[in-house]
């Protein structure tokens, strides 16, 4: 038997750093064609990743001696910051033929977060009718479904049958590029109804459209939030989720692999927003990736220094048992701890629309009761270290306590605080890390250093 071909993680992607190289010698000595044979048999995904990869004098040469070889599809892979430094370096002959065969939702998503200047160029680089399309979706709140949908869709009335649209679809009617319903609307243009291309090619010509119809099938207005949309997609295993306006017409579609890009880019965003980076990427330059930072260390600076002023209260007790500055870190770094996996937890479930207010009880006493199992276990460890470390029963006691009360509020607030954000319309990724560890570090000091005191001096 044939042992089975080793292929390399890289070059499952299609990017090696033989090719990077590769193409970065061929830019260097100005060879063009060899730069065309390197890129053009690649994936738009592929030459996204490259040109993501290497630095801003890089790019220009590469986008220099690679011209006209820049489409749309490579466009709407790039990271945002840099889709706006390429499109800056493109002729207008060039972006108008790069964002041309675009479908109307790509178009969107390229321009809607460029400035005025660049985003006119593009739209002057669009057909009249198209442009209308997509100026239209621009005018909708920026995370609605109005503004993510795709404008091409088919549809059908109600009454045809099997033989009516298949002769439909192979007429010379110009079809979106991409597509797996069929929508049937009444006469008023209003979606009674989806039915895949699946049925349609399986079944007799005779039979009516109608009865054909799937049970997945609901509608979607154009304000509406376009996450609630993803969930529902992804909830109901729907493939197309058709977008309607204020009187019922169908004037869009999101469809699943959309849905799916959309609900993965918000789980990567609340990730980085745990940590507190923000929505940054590894092509960004220094000053913007410091900006987006500094506001989040200048809060946890003035966190540690609340924590160091409950210190502070406790100078005398420390001074007096020097054990309780070596043992006191540990309380709250476990607290710290605790405290970021009920967050992680109770972020994600807010963002999957698992945790709402019927089961937000049983989910901060299910938290509460983790935090008080885990530090009763690690009460009785770290007892028996501290009776060891320092010959001392009591300190033993007070650190156990102490690290069941911490264990236990931490479960507590790395629940009720994200949620809490959440009902005031503060994005809990962004800000519950910093006040979760304050709370941790106060009541972790608090509770070693104040027993400390009542028992051991």
């Amino acid at each position: 038997m044939a042992e089975p071909l080793e292929i390399n993680e890289e070059e499952a992607f299609g990017i090696t750093d033989r090719l990077v190289a590769e193409v970065l010698e061929a830019v260097d000595s100005g060879e063009t064609e060899t730069v065309n044979a390197l890129l053009d048999p690649l994936h738009p995904a592929d030459i996204a990743h490259l040109i993501e990869q290497i630095d801003g004098k890089q790019r220009r040469d590469l986008l220099t001696i690679w011209k006209g070889g820049m489409d749309g599809d490579t466009l709407s892979e790039l990271n945002e910051s840099l889709r706006e430094e390429v499109i800056e370096q493109l002729e207008p002959a060039d972006l108008a033929v790069a964002v041309r065969d675009l479908e109307s939702d790509d178009v969107v998503d390229l321009v809607e977060y460029l400035d005025d200047d660049q985003q006119e160029a593009v739209l002057g680089a669009l057909d009249a009718g198209d442009r209308v399309v997509v100026e239209q979706a621009l005018s909708y709140p920026e995370e609605s479904a109005g503004r993510h949908m795709q404008s091409e869709l088919v549809r059908a009335p109600e009454h045809w049958t099997v033989g009516d649209a298949i002769d439909y679809l192979r007429s010379d009617v110009v079809l979106p590029e991409q597509f797996y319903h069929v929508l049937l609307v009444d006469p008023r243009l209003k979606a009674v109804g989806y039915v895949t291309l699946g049925r349609i090619l399986s079944n007799p010509r005779t039979t009516p459209l109608s009865d054909l119809t799937e049970d997945t099938f609901r509608t979607f207005h154009v304000t509406q939030d376009v996450e609630e949309v993803a969930q529902a997609i992804n909830h109901y295993h729907m493939i197309t989720a058709p977008v309607v306006d204020d009187d019922g017409r169908v004037v869009g579609v999101i469809t699943i692999d959309d849905a799916m890009a959309f609900l993965e880019e918000e789980a990567n965003e609340d990730m980085l927003r745990l940590a507190g980076v923000g929505e940054g990427a590894l092509s960004d330059r220094v000053i913007d990736t410091t900006k987006r930072r500094f506001p989040w260390l200048a809060v946890n600076l003035v966190t540690a220094i609340l924590a160091s002023l409950v210190i502070s209260l406790f100078e005398e007790t420390i001074a007096g048992l020097v054990a309780l500055a070596v043992l006191m870190p540990i309380v709250a770094s476990m607290g710290g701890n605790a405290g970021t996996q009920s967050l992680t937890v109770a972020v994600r479930a807010i963002a999957t629309r698992d945790l709402t207010a019927a089961n937000l009880w049983r989910v901060i006493k299910r938290e509460v009761l983790v935090g008080l199992i885990n530090g009763l276990i690690f009460a009785v460890v770290m007892g028996l270290v501290g009776m060891a470390w320092f010959g001392s029963p009591m300190l033993g006691v007070v650190i156990a306590v102490a690290m069941v009360i911490n264990l236990v509020i931490a479960g507590l607030a790395g629940t009720v605080i994200p949620v809490t954000l959440e009902r005031i319309g503060v994005d809990p990724a962004l800000a519950s890390g910093a006040f979760v560890t304050t709370v941790t570090d106060v009541v972790g000091f608090f509770a070693f250093l104040g027993l400390a005191a009542m028992w051991l001096l």
